[in-house]
């Protein structure tokens, strides 16, 4: 079985952004590299260390935790001076100034270099096999878009059981979870403020990683049946979606099986009880591309007796995993 991420420098990843820098403005920009951290635990840190609310830093997507990743932050009323914190696995870089906060919108893509080890000579010319190709991934979410139970949560959340989605959150033992825990000590039961103790990005997390769980689903048994199936748009469940606009019968049958199983409708994702929650929805494609796949090198895996390693160098879309990329070249469906 292959392996990566056994050393944060095995798992890089660089952001490509379109954000537009000037030497004025009410935003500063900033290059942030972090190493073992998810890019939501880094900006906590940092606003707890700058003193800054959570909500002034824009960022444009979230990161992979067990990496070395590189991407750009805005700081709303930022200074200069912030690239001189001194964090441990945390480097500011000032970059320039503007008038706008960075969002999923100034996303283009992002460019990883992996090592991936534990490899025989096969799955090293499997590997080889694939540069200068276009191959068709499924768009599945990753694994880090779930974590140990964030789907889990946030189908709670969505089925109004604040209760259960608290005592998942509560699995962990972190300062946020001492924080609840010492909350409803002295206000019982009161589970949604329990939940507002929660940064506000870190909740919408739950909600959309229901979502992806969802979408994964759908598109897992729209394949299986579909194997020649052309790259189309597979609408993410939220409160606007609705089944009847599903053209496609094969889809459509899918969608209405998948929100039987979970007992949902759409409409539960307005969430009048923290309405900040409420989960429109959207789409996103069925497939997607590896763009520019590189090898920069293969040998000796040093952590593993006589096995091999090779590093890769590519680029994939916004919103698209690596890991689904290399699980589909080890294991395609």
């Amino acid at each position: 079985m292959y392996q990566i991420k056994k050393l944060p420098e095995d798992f890089i990843v660089k952001e490509i952004s379109n954000v537009n820098i000037d030497a004025k403005g009410r935003y500063a920009y900033f290059f942030l590299k972090k190493t073992n951290y998810s890019t939501v635990a880094a900006l906590q840190a940092l606003s707890k260390k700058l003193k800054i609310p959570l909500k002034n830093i824009g960022f444009a997507g979230n990161k992979d935790k067990n990496a070395i990743t590189e991407q750009k932050i805005s700081v709303f009323r930022g200074k200069r001076d912030f690239e001189n914190i001194k964090l441990r696995n945390i480097e500011l870089s000032y970059l320039g100034n503007g008038n706008s906060p960075i969002s999923l919108g100034d996303l283009e893509g992002n460019e990883f270099i992996i090592t991936i080890r534990d490899l025989n000579k096969e799955e090293i010319k499997k590997v080889k096999s694939i540069q200068n190709r276009k191959i068709k991934i499924p768009n599945l979410y990753g694994p880090q878009r779930f974590s140990k139970n964030n789907d889990l949560i946030g189908k709670a959340i969505i089925k109004r059981d604040f209760k259960k989605s608290v005592g998942l959150i509560l699995e962990s033992n972190g300062s946020m979870e001492a924080k609840i825990k010492n909350y409803l000590s002295y206000n019982k039961n009161n589970y949604v403020e329990a939940l507002r103790l929660i940064p506000l990005k870190t909740r919408k997390l739950f909600v959309h990683s229901y979502q992806s769980f969802l979408f994964n689903k759908i598109i897992e048994n729209y394949i299986e049946d579909k194997k020649s199936a052309k790259n189309i748009k597979i609408p993410l469940i939220g409160f606007s979606f609705e089944v009847n606009s599903v053209k496609n019968m094969a889809l459509k049958d899918i969608f209405k099986k998948i929100l039987n199983d979970e007992k949902i409708n759409p409409r539960n994702f307005i969430i009048n009880e923290i309405p900040e929650l409420t989960a429109e929805g959207g789409s996103r494609d069925l497939f997607f591309r590896v763009n520019d796949l590189k090898i920069l090198e293969t040998g000796n895996d040093e952590l593993n007796e006589n096995k091999k390693k090779i590093k890769v160098n590519f680029t994939l879309p916004k919103s698209c995993y690596a890991t689904v990329a290399l699980e589909f070249v080890f294991h395609p469906f």
